[in-house]
């Protein structure tokens, strides 16, 4: 499911505004925080400025500040989880390692006491909660915008991975400590796509938009091991999905009363090549706990016949030719991203895969699963990714990855993982059940409201559509025309026909219940 948003020239229609305030009051989101888990937040941060650096030093972490790490978000961020580092082999290592990841995730448990108000409160917030005006973060903004945030320039605490590739791109190692480190550069992913495509070679020149700090070969070499994490992710049977951006903007910037529109925005191809990043480490991570006997997973489990079916519905419903001899990954890597159609396939290819959880193992019994080639249709493998993964790489923004990173940073070691891991460990898993479900009614919600926003005006109009999927007496339908998703109720005890063309008339809309109402015409 995408994350739709408000493009910058275009401020929150009142209706929509109101329908999201009343969503996140309804499903009981925590926005403020409580005075005991804010003062804790602040406390830790005054103390990494007084002497935190210093410290962490003395407590044996790296003293990692001489690799030039950078950092690549969406323009505007500031809970900059992850920096990274690229760096070829040339020549390779005597191991045949061609390629070096040294990858830095913000180290949350240098700020969080274990056991105290601000850890419960992040208990129960599970995660950053987004929608298209704001989002609520999962940690104070004095940690998430600042003290814990791998911000430019400045003394940082991390969790340090160093992941070596051969020339295919498959991993040879990978390892993690607990390091002080210093972005050279905050990036976006428009900057760094802009310095590939305009062939540029040095970050001192300017026609790159890259500033000098950044090493002249980091584009490049992103692209390459990108593109060499892609491959192996087809070799073994996975699949990443470029996943839209759904953004709300005016018709007319000149004439507020013209309405809306909804843009699927295609993601850059960098980020995919940054995903392909994130990915490798969190399979790393996924070995290492393995090895240690005891971690977190994140799981998926093999998609069913009946959702490859209501896919190809929803592939027939966009117009696209989806051949019975054709798997779906291979599908999904011959979409054309400029085409909005096959965008919007992407969008709804999301939900694909479901029952995504989490599972606790080596504590209360639990085994640990068997690390063997084999085991792609077992319950501690993401069926997407085709592997054993786990959630590592964004700690500002998702409870669960704080505790991965302390297991793979203890193991890294050989040491015990800490007493409070091992003790949160087994009841993460329905935390993030629990606290994911909520994100999830709020991101659909948001969508319902801004969906219902872009129609708002086009009462009694007539849309073609497919019916994809039923429950029930109701039916999900998508309206290509105008790239919406909505449900219409079966009349007269006759059944929906699911897979076929239908047309459906809009009788009413309401942003701010975030409701549309289709009927069968």
């Amino acid at each position: 499911m995408p994350i739709s948003r408000l493009t910058p020239s275009t401020a929150p229609p009142q209706s929509v505004a109101a329908a999201l305030t009343a969503l996140r009051h309804r499903l009981e989101v925590p926005e403020e925080f409580s005075p005991q888990a804010l003062a804790e937040a602040e406390r830790a941060a005054r103390a990494w400025a007084q002497d935190g650096p210093r410290r962490l030093l003395d407590e044996g972490a790296r003293d990692a500040r001489d690799i030039p790490l950078v950092t690549i978000d969406p323009p505007g961020s500031m809970d900059l989880d992850q920096a990274l580092a690229l760096e070829r082999l040339d020549p390779p290592t005597r191991d045949g390692a061609s390629y070096r990841v040294t990858y830095a995730i913000a180290s949350l448990a240098t700020f969080v006491e274990p056991g105290g108000a601000l850890d419960s409160e992040l208990t129960a917030r599970g995660a950053t909660v987004y929608a298209p005006d704001r989002s609520v973060p999962l940690h104070p903004e004095v940690l998430s915008h600042d003290a814990a945030s791998l911000l430019p320039d400045l003394d940082r605490p991390a969790c340090l991975w160093t992941i070596e590739l051969d020339a295919e791109g498959r991993h040879l190692s990978a390892r993690v400590e607990r390091a002080l480190v210093r972005s050279r550069a905050r990036l976006t992913y428009a900057q760094v796509q802009a310095a590939l495509d305009a062939g540029a070679t040095g970050s001192s020149d300017p026609s790159t938009g890259l500033p000098a700090s950044v090493p002249s070969d980091l584009p490049g070499l992103l692209r390459t091991i990108g593109l060499l994490r892609s491959g192996r992710e087809a070799a073994r049977g996975g699949v990443s999905l470029a996943i839209p951006e759904q953004e709300v903007e005016q018709v007319d910037p000149a004439d507020p009363g013209a309405g809306y529109r909804l843009v699927l925005r295609a993601p850059l191809p960098v980020e995919e090549w940054n995903a392909q990043i994130s990915l490798l480490t969190g399979m790393c991570a996924a070995q290492i706990m393995i090895r240690a006997g005891v971690g977190i997973l994140r799981t998926m489990p093999p998609a069913g016949a009946e959702d490859y079916a209501r896919l190809r519905r929803v592939a027939a419903a966009l117009g696209i030719h989806w051949p019975s001899s054709l798997s779906y990954p291979e599908l999904v890597r011959g979409l054309d991203r400029t085409v909005p159609a096959h965008l919007a396939f992407m969008d709804q290819a999301a939900s694909l895969f479901r029952g995504a959880g989490y599972l606790a193992f080596g504590v209360n019994g639990v085994a640990v699963p068997q690390e063997d080639e084999a085991a792609d249709t077992e319950e501690a493998v993401h069926a997407a990714i085709a592997a054993r993964y786990a959630h590592v790489t964004a700690p500002l923004r998702r409870l669960v990855d704080r505790y991965g990173e302390e297991v793979c940073v203890a193991a890294s070691a050989g040491r015990p993982v800490p007493a409070w891991v091992r003790s949160a460990l087994p009841g993460l898993p329905e935390v993030m059940e629990t606290t994911g479900r909520r994100g999830r009614a709020v991101t659909r919600g948001a969508l319902e409201a801004v969906e219902a926003l872009v129609l708002q005006g086009r009462q009694g109009e007539v849309f073609d559509g497919v019916i994809t999927s039923v429950r029930g007496d109701r039916g999900e339908i998508v309206l290509p025309e105008a790239a919406v998703i909505g449900s219409v109720r079966a009349e007269d005890g006759r059944p929906l026909p699911v897979g076929r063309p239908v047309r459906v008339r809009l009788a009413e809309v309401d942003v701010e219940a975030a409701s549309l109402d289709l009927r069968l015409v």
